[in-house]
């Protein structure tokens, strides 16, 4: 993992998370799936005002009312008290119990008439002979309160149907004016202004729309596991106020890595004019080429101190203003420029930035076009890298090590770089943000494209990589097993290649005679028109990997 003295900002404590469960009470209204949701009170020290659904804190109660409730056998002890957590606080702000009789009969309102709701449920319960139905309450999300917050929470989100004999009543002190509201119908009140949510209820209910009927939420949560776990980050908008992001957010791995222990203080906007830091000795700074293909710019990685003298990642294209920047950042002092592969938008700038050097000029580094490389992608390196080796700088005091991973699958002479002591994976064009990169044969593999893929993979345990810094889009990754960290990424990018080789054989086989145009029509019927030239390419890459198959 990278390491604290790298890091910019100083490191602090976030509050400690306390235990708590929130439950979805669902039911199937006239026009779709509903959900039950209430007004906080205004003077409450966590989201005030924010409608929300039910829940609370997790107390010691809860833990030892495991014989009054009723479990799945694939429920585990920490689920079930989750679950009885849920259904006290549901009953307790909602007037919603999910309970039975010893005769299987469900509890109605009038059982519920006869309870206190400021008193212990589980002393009545046992007195009425009740059994919590907690079998019947399922793990749909799990969330952890962001770092930033001064009150946080790990909580899991919980699914549950409600009763159809038993009406929402809310307790007037904690929950206010509770609704049965159809999820999307909760997002566009939200968006109008006039039904306020924080954060995790927005992006829950986003998930939860796409369901139709509450068997279609409990069916999806038959593995017992959470659909989605998250601990937002925050970067500042444009108005300097706080946007949050969770784990799949293109934007969330920069925010973990400049920001681990949760400030606030990163900009996320692009921009070309000064480098952005992602570590102490760590910049990008992005050439100002964006376009459909090259997304923002192209991402040039400068790595080291004046000290230590600096590494020149992907210089970019051949655009003077740019290589200038890179001049003007290192003070000149640079020890090596590498490029990751020879495209247009990646090697040009590396040729004019050695230019500009009268005498000492930094080696270029790389490896050389193969034959088989377009003519605007000719590059020779003043000498080609070698697989495995490692090229370093240091000051004496703080060592930057990349080690050399050949690549190809991209390009013929693709290489990835991983930076050794701070586990960080530059993946020039071969792991990209927020899309899947070209592969276009001649000089593109696809075959060599997924072996290269197992390759980083592999790469990434043996070297603990838990961030990937792309060619183009934000840093990708989080700190050790969380969500979409490193390697998860790379698998996700291989399972949707994989995904997408079984449609174009699927295609292949039920329009054996079809043209090629016919195929790319079927096989990539989900992408946008504007790219489906791109999208050809890769067709034909998949197809000459079936066929060498």
């Amino acid at each position: 993992m990278a390491r604290t003295s790298q890091f910019i900002h100083p490191q602090r404590e976030p509050a400690p998370l306390l235990k708590a469960a929130t439950v979805l009470l669902l039911r199937d209204g006239p026009t779709g799936l509903e959900v039950l949701m209430t007004r906080r009170s205004t003077t409450a020290s966590f989201a005030p005002g924010a409608y929300v659904f039910p829940g609370g804190g997790i107390d010691e109660t809860d833990a030892q009312s495991h014989a009054l409730a009723k479990r799945r056998s694939t429920q585990t002890d920490t689920a079930l008290t989750q679950a009885i957590a849920a259904i006290r606080e549901s009953f307790e702000e909602v007037g919603i119990l999910l309970a039975t009789h010893a005769d299987g009969r469900p509890a109605d309102a009038n059982d519920i008439s006869q309870m206190d709701r400021h008193t212990s449920l589980f002393d009545q319960c046992k007195s009425m002979k009740l059994h919590l139905r907690a079998d019947q309450v399922f793990v749909w999300a799990h969330w952890q309160t962001d770092r930033d917050m001064p009150k946080r929470f790990d909580v899991p989100f919980l699914a549950a149907r409600v009763p159809s004999n038993q009406t929402p009543i809310a307790d007037e002190k904690e929950q206010f004016a509770p609704e049965w509201i159809k999820p999307a119908d909760a997002l566009k009140r939200h968006h109008d202004g006039d039904f306020f949510m924080i954060f995790p209820t927005i992006r829950t209910l986003e998930r939860m729309k796409a369901y139709a009927t509450v068997d279609d939420v409990i069916h999806a949560c038959a593995s017992e596991h959470p659909l989605f776990t998250s601990c937002p980050r925050a970067s500042i908008n444009t108005k300097g106020l706080p946007f949050r992001h969770m784990e799949s957010d293109l934007a969330f791995g920069e925010l973990a890595l400049v920001c681990p222990d949760g400030q606030i203080l990163h900009d996320l906007t692009w921009q070309h004019e000064k480098p952005v830091a992602l570590l102490k000795n760590l910049q990008r700074l992005t050439a100002p080429n964006p376009s459909m293909m090259t997304g923002p710019g192209t991402n040039t990685y400068i790595i080291g101190t004046v000290a230590s003298g600096y590494i020149v990642i992907d210089p970019g294209p051949h655009d003077p203003q740019h290589v200038q920047r890179l001049i003007d950042v290192t003070q000149g002092n640079i020890s090596y420029i590498i490029c990751t592969h020879s495209h247009a938008d990646h090697s040009p700038g590396a040729i004019l930035l050695k230019e500009l050097f009268k005498s000492n000029a930094p080696p270029l580094l790389g490896l050389p076009s193969a034959p088989t490389a377009n003519v605007n992608s000719f590059f020779v390196p003043d000498r080609a890298l070698a697989n495995d080796e490692t090229v370093s700088v240091t000051d004496g005091h703080t060592t930057h090590t990349l080690r050399v991973i050949y690549t190809p699958g991209h390009a013929a002479n693709h290489v990835c770089l991983i930076m050794e002591e701070d586990g960080i994976l530059i993946s020039g064009d071969h792991v990209l943000n927020g899309s899947t990169t070209v592969v276009n044969p001649p000089d593109g593999h696809m075959g060599d494209y997924m072996r290269s893929l197992d390759q980083l993979i592999e790469a990434c345990k043996k070297y603990h990589v838990q961030f990937i810094l792309p060619a183009h889009g934000h840093v990708m990754g989080n700190w050790g097993d969380g969500a979409f960290n490193a390697i998860e990424h790379i698998q996700k990018l291989k399972e949707h290649r994989l995904k997408r080789e079984a449609k174009i054989k699927r295609v292949m086989d039920s329009m054996p005679g079809a043209s090629i145009e016919e195929w790319l029509k079927h096989a990539y019927d989900d992408v946008h028109p504007n790219v489906m030239g791109y999208a050809m390419r890769s067709l034909m890459a998949h197809v000459e990997h079936l066929e060498g198959r």
